[in-house]
């Protein structure tokens, strides 16, 4: 995820700054009552706080509930918690070895995908958060800037290649600086009394990381043929089924309604995801009627307390292409969808986990319209059992 924005705070400093050149959002919170059709399991809300790690931690809370519905867990206390700078610090060395055999012709930052957290698991395993937190440099939430610029800075240098002829060490130097900040990674570790290793213990999750796969849905590609998303943080090139928009949209309702989550990227950037638990994809352009004075201040005549209705926008295939080539769709953000829930009014939406601590209205959960996931859906992840059989067959897979 490009912008993968960071923390509440630098939440709220955005919406402060747009505050000021335009109206307040017309949706709120308060104003809504949901009532939840079908939710899944999932584990505590976490807070990535200032670091650009929301694939991680998105990809890993999937996983969890991943294991929740493989192993049958009913029991909260027994949920696994995965470390999700286990993922981020061996994430950190590949994609850097990556960016030096391509001479810096890469996107080195600490933002990246979900295809990232599953062969970062194939490869290296998994660790409980208890055995590897990734913090060694004096903060209980993950503040990661220097942490960031040190090793762009590092591999910068190396991909200069001052030598003419690099050595075998500079990994080991990349891996210094990680040991620094992050701390080294344990060899073994205990949990419920059994001692694993990190691919042990990935081992013994019960799930099959071979069974999991991307879908998104666009024009420019065909249907039913695999394609890497076209954005800067997907590094690893991991593909997804490319299908049209409303077998994209059944894939998310059938994997909620069989029991199943979803993984969810795309872009948070619009007006109506706001900070305190909604997203909403609101017509401007009905709201804004009329002259500029109007537009930012309202009518002279029109009640202070009083809202326009809210009127969303009706998203086609083509209106999906649209946002996408023209960039008011954008990686953004990625995040854990877990259910299906109806507002007082009917309207369907999609229960998210964020992962921005417990913030807003809803403790850390959000609310997204039907009509917002498909417009502002870059991609998502799923297990191909979450997946209908009759697009499984369209795509070759069984």
């Amino acid at each position: 995820m490009k912008k993968c924005i960071l923390s509440l705070a630098l939440v709220v400093a955005a919406f402060s700054g747009a505050q000021a050149q335009r109206a307040p959002s017309p949706v709120s919170a308060k104003d809504f009552t949901f009532t939840t059709v079908k939710e899944n399991p999932i584990t505590p809300v976490k807070n990535q706080n200032n670091s650009g790690t929301c694939w991680c931690f998105s990809g890993l809370s999937f996983l969890e509930s991943e294991v929740i519905k493989a192993k049958g867990i009913k029991d909260p206390a027994l949920y696994p918690d995965f470390s999700e700078m286990f993922i981020v610090r061996r994430s950190y060395l590949d994609r850097a070895i990556k960016y030096v055999r391509l001479d810096g012709s890469l996107n080195f930052a600490v933002g990246s995908d979900f295809g990232d957290v599953i062969e970062t698991a194939k490869a290296y395993g998994l660790v409980d958060q208890k055995a590897y937190t990734g913090m060694q440099y004096g903060y209980d939430l993950p503040v990661q800037g220097e942490l960031d610029a040190g090793l762009k800075g590092y591999v910068s240098a190396i991909v200069k290649n001052p030598n003419r002829k690099l050595t075998k060490v500079w990994p080991k130097g990349l891996d210094g600086i990680l040991d620094a900040y992050m701390g080294q990674v344990p060899e073994t570790f205990v949990v419920g009394g059994v001692t694993y290793t990190p691919e042990s213990y990935r081992d013994a999750q019960g799930i099959n990381l071979d069974d999991y796969i991307g879908f998104t849905s666009y024009t420019h590609h065909p249907f039913y043929t695999q394609f890497a998303m076209e954005v800067q943080d997907n590094w690893r090139n991991s593909p997804s089924w490319n299908v049209p928009l409303d077998e994209f949209m059944s894939i998310m309702d059938y994997a909620v309604e069989n029991g199943y989550t979803v993984a969810w990227g795309g872009d948070v950037s619009e007006a109506g995801f706001t900070r305190d638990g909604l997203g909403i994809l609101i017509d401007t352009k009905a709201l804004t009627a009329g002259s500029d004075q109007e537009r930012w201040v309202g009518k002279a005549d029109e009640k202070p307390a009083e809202k326009p209705a809210i009127k969303e926008i009706e998203v086609t295939q083509e209106l999906r292409q649209q946002y996408y080539d023209e960039k008011t769709s954008t990686d953004d953000h990625g995040m854990h969808l877990y259910g299906i829930a109806k507002d007082q009014n009917g309207k369907k939406y999609y229960m998210i986990k964020n992962s921005w601590g417990e913030a807003g209205a809803y403790k850390g959960l959000w609310y997204m319209s039907e009509e917002f996931a498909k417009g502002k859906t870059l991609n998502i992840l799923v297990n191909k059992k979450a997946v209908p059989k009759e697009i499984l067959k369209k795509i070759g897979l069984k």
